[in-house]
């Protein structure tokens, strides 16, 4: 099984590097994603781009360097890095705190697993979330620059760079103001965000949940407080009852939503591979995390697509993948956030979503889960 895992990443990454991979503006050295296939002239020359969907796309490359390492992928790594670097023009960082903490993860794990000096782009990130925290206003830390909405977006993954970084009294101050502010007492699962007149906004986002599950696990690791542990025994329940059927995990889309099953499964993963303990409530959270993954991740390989004989995944796992075409409406970029093409194939975010969850299937099956049952 892990075998048969590998190889489907194989291909995933081989899609993904064959229909999107390119050199920024021609330049050697460089390179990022075409956000679509297929792509019109402005994507494939990076009028568009979106930053953080560039930055999970270099977290993906570092579990292939980690799966497999070779002189190529790390290369590739290496000049994705650059050509974020290049594409943003103006630094590393933006107005939006949640691009900055996804850049900050991969960066931090291309730095501490493939040896790739990043240490001034992480002092400047690490910088721009930990200043952000704005206890009295509120938060947490915004979503953005001069925002008064505080969401679990922007929150979970910052609190986890900047448990990783070693600021964990931070990082733990973060989970707790999750926990006490954005979780639904009714189901277990963490709301979107808070505005600061207090209003809620109650929508439950896959990515969210994944989001809290990597930051709870990583604080039971590094502190052994048993609050966190219990987090996330709670919290793996309410994914496994409210966003999956059938051990599947749920729904999906395209544009930015697009990546927000992929990152649950990332971190589904996390939670199966090392969240401590040896109660049997530890050792439930961690086999069923790893189901998930599993069952997801045969269901997106059982619905794909072969176009040219390489994997097209779709923006549901649970039904058929449809072929996009230049035909259909693409995606567009309002409000801060990237909304789907008419067929959400054609994102590049689905694409990378599926190549995410078979790296996350490789993980669990290395680790010796069974198929799902």
């Amino acid at each position: 099984m892990q075998r048969e895992w590998s190889a489907r990443a194989d291909a995933a990454e081989d899609a993904v590097i064959t229909r999107h991979i390119r050199r920024v503006w021609g330049m050697p050295g460089t390179a990022l994603a075409v956000v679509a296939w297929p792509a019109v002239r402005r994507e494939r020359v990076f009028v568009h781009w979106h930053y953080w969907w560039q930055a999970i796309l270099i977290n993906t490359t570092v579990d292939a360097c980690e799966r497999d390492p070779t002189a190529k992928r790390r290369r590739r790594l290496m000049r994705l890095i650059r050509g974020h670097r290049i594409r943003n023009i103006s630094g590393w960082t933006n107005s939006y705190y949640d691009d900055m903490a996804w850049l900050g993860l991969a960066l931090e794990r291309a730095q501490r697993m493939q040896l790739i000096d990043n240490r001034k782009a992480l002092a400047t990130l690490e910088a721009q979330l930990f200043d952000a925290w704005s206890p009295d206003a509120g938060g947490g830390i915004p979503w953005r620059k001069h925002s008064d909405f505080f969401n679990t977006p922007a929150n979970g993954p910052a609190a986890l760079m900047l448990a990783r970084a070693g600021r964990l009294w931070r990082a733990q101050a973060m989970a707790d103001w999750i926990d006490a502010t954005l979780r639904d007492p009714d189901t277990g699962l963490i709301f979107d965000g808070i505005r600061a007149d207090g209003t809620i906004e109650r929508n439950f986002y896959s990515y969210c949940q994944g989001a809290v599950l990597s930051l709870e696990t990583e604080l039971a690791v590094r502190m052994g407080d048993p609050r966190h542990r219990e987090r996330v025994y709670r919290l793996v329940d309410a994914v496994d009852e409210r966003l999956t059927k059938g051990g599947v995990i749920r729904g999906g889309g395209g544009g930015d939503g697009g990546l927000f099953n992929g990152l649950l499964a990332r971190y589904l993963a996390l939670v199966a591979l090392m969240l401590p303990g040896d109660e049997p409530a530890d050792k439930r959270a961690r086999q069923l995390s790893a189901q998930l993954v599993l069952g997801s991740a045969e269901a997106a390989w059982e619905n794909r697509l072969q176009v040219e004989g390489q994997p097209l995944f779709g923006k549901d796992w649970s039904v058929p993948a449809q072929l996009p075409g230049l035909g259909a409406g693409i995606a567009t970029f309002s409000g801060g956030s990237v909304r789907s093409s008419d067929i959400a194939e054609r994102d590049f975010s689905v694409q990378l979503s599926g190549w995410l969850l078979t790296e996350a299937a490789y993980l669990v099956s290395a680790a010796g889960y069974p198929r799902r049952r």
